[in-house]
């Protein structure tokens, strides 16, 4: 299999590899983020996660081409402006969706996840109404195309280290809101217990409200991300979906270290696969070492202890 590579050159393409593989742990965590607020915070199982996705991915094609069409001289900085209008996009929708449906089924996670696997199939046919059923791409800024040059054999993809960037911001973002602010401290306070976060004066419906649309606003960034990565089609949230749901219960439902540490762990192990065998039996063998270890630990990575 490897006789016609020298060992310098397998060095190289196993490298690139470790880079590919980093590139998906960044696209698995922003992915992951909100879901894990959404599902891991509040108990809401949201099939629609995806649908918020490609909303924002769905703006940021809209801008790229309004910056085109308008403003091609400002075109080089649009995608920031794009991310911007993603997450208030994504998270505008997500804080509706949070009164108009999901506040009426708190503590029924199952009608939440059929509230929400038929307000995913309504998205998609929004959006292939307004926008088509064909697949769009974005037109990225130059300074995005190419690949750095690290030696003389291995490159790595400028978008990719763009996208790895921007997940540890958001990261670091989603970590000092979460930890350190006064609105991330009633959240976990109303995570622990409800009803005495309740008592003493802290507004547990607002703050659901908030949470969900934190949580659908870093998907709608994800989704600005993904437009690097990807063609944005109607359905194409739902081909992210069941590996999202997977890197947040794999690292603990309600951890933001875990779901960090299984994007990596899950991300790692299938482009190392990949390296040895074809990319679809790798994904098989990553899953059912994912499945494995559930089964021996059903808690994920990391478990939060919350009082009932």
């Amino acid at each position: 299999m490897f006789g016609d590579y020298s060992l310098g050159d397998l060095g190289s393409i196993f490298v690139m590899q470790g880079f590919a593989g980093l590139i998906l742990f960044s696209v698995y965590v922003l992915m992951a983020l909100g879901l894990a607020i959404i599902f891991g915070q509040m108990g809401v199982i949201n099939m629609a996660h995806g649908e918020f996705m490609i909303l924002g991915a769905y703006v940021t094609w809209m801008t790229s081409n309004f910056f085109q069409a308008y403003l091609p001289s400002l075109f080089s900085g649009y995608f920031f402006l794009a991310m911007i209008l993603a997450f208030v996009a994504s998270g505008a929708l997500g804080m509706l969706v949070e009164w108009v449906l999901i506040r009426h089924l708190y503590k029924r996670p199952l009608d939440t996840l059929l509230a929400t696997w038929g307000l995913s199939l309504m998205l998609q046919q929004a959006y292939r109404s307004v926008f088509g059923a064909r697949e769009v791409g974005v037109e990225l800024p130059q300074w995005m195309l190419g690949s750095l040059h690290v030696t003389d054999s291995i490159e790595v993809p400028i978008n990719g280290v763009f996208v790895m960037c921007l997940t540890v911001l958001i990261t670091i973002g989603v970590a000092y809101v979460m930890y350190k602010s006064r609105w991330g401290r009633q959240v976990r306070a109303v995570v622990q217990n409800r009803i005495m976060a309740g008592a003493v004066g802290i507004n547990t419906e607002k703050v659901d409200r908030y949470t969900f649309g934190l949580g659908c606003g870093i998907a709608g960034v994800a989704g600005s991300a993904f437009t690097m990565i990807g063609s944005t089609g109607p359905t194409s949230g739902q081909l992210y979906i069941v590996d999202t749901f997977l890197v947040v219960v794999f690292g603990g439902a309600a951890s933001l270290i875990g779901t960090i540490a299984s994007a990596f762990s899950i991300s790692q192990t299938q482009s190392t696969l990949e390296f040895f065998m074809s990319g679809s039996m790798a994904k098989v063998l990553t899953l059912l070492a994912v499945v494995g270890i559930l089964m021996l630990r059903p808690q994920g990575l990391f478990a939060l202890k919350v009082r009932k």
